[in-house]
């Protein structure tokens, strides 16, 4: 098995070594990059199989190389690496494209932990069969990361694509938000939840092309997929 490829941007190079170190002895392929500009310039010479990008550092921060990679990108996982905890940087986070954060100072056993779920589920999006859902007039090709109107293509991320699965599974059903968070995220978490709702809004979004589809909000419990016949 081919090993899987991580893009590290850290600007404590201790901290990065210690890392690229850890990793590397259990088989992982590590490019280490000192700042956000390196890091990018290497994306785009490489495929990576996942991210791993601390928030402060010189030249280009995390944010701003988590906003670039996405637009290269809606697939490959990122993880932010950070020592910030205000609830404002966790958010700003999410809305820059990353799928989860570890705070520091973190063991390497809890990060290489969080780096095999998503590892996981990617190999998994390559590996299964063609999931389709129709939800009205739209198509979901949950393998595609896309959504099929009568006239157009929409291409989803990775986590827009879970949580859209999630509920289409569902359909008709109150799913609870520590439910929804638990099956598509891994964990409930309060930061999880604010990302959560900026995804539901993005998904519902892509619902105007058919209006009989609604993903309703059920204020103290959580959330319902309907379609209206």
């Amino acid at each position: 098995m081919a090993k899987a490829k991580v893009l590290l941007a850290e600007d404590d190079l201790s901290l990065g070594f210690v890392i690229k170190d850890s990793l590397q002895d259990i088989d992982f392929e590590v490019t280490h990059c000192p700042d956000g500009e390196v890091a990018w310039q290497q994306f785009q010479k490489k495929e990576f199989d996942i991210c791993l990008l601390d928030i402060n550092m010189p030249v280009r921060d995390g944010f701003s190389l988590a906003k670039k990679i996405r637009q290269h990108s809606d697939v490959v996982p990122i993880i932010f690496l950070t020592a910030k905890s205000l609830q404002e940087d966790k958010l700003k986070g999410f809305q820059s494209g990353a799928d989860d954060y570890i705070t520091k100072p973190f063991s390497i056993e809890e990060l290489i932990m969080r780096m095999e779920v998503f590892l996981r589920r990617t190999k998994k999006l390559q590996a299964d069969t063609v999931e389709v859902y129709q939800l009205g007039d739209l198509k979901f090709v949950f393998n595609e990361l896309k959504i099929y109107t009568k006239t157009d293509v929409v291409t989803l991320t990775q986590k827009e694509s879970d949580l859209l699965r999630f509920f289409a599974q569902h359909e008709n059903k109150v799913l609870k938000r520590e439910e929804v968070l638990l099956n598509v995220w891994g964990k409930d978490d309060y930061f999880l939840g604010r990302s959560m709702d900026v995804f539901i809004t993005k998904l519902r979004k892509h619902f105007k092309a058919d209006p009989r589809i609604v993903l309703e909000t059920i204020h103290g419990v959580g959330f319902r997929l309907t379609v209206n016949k």
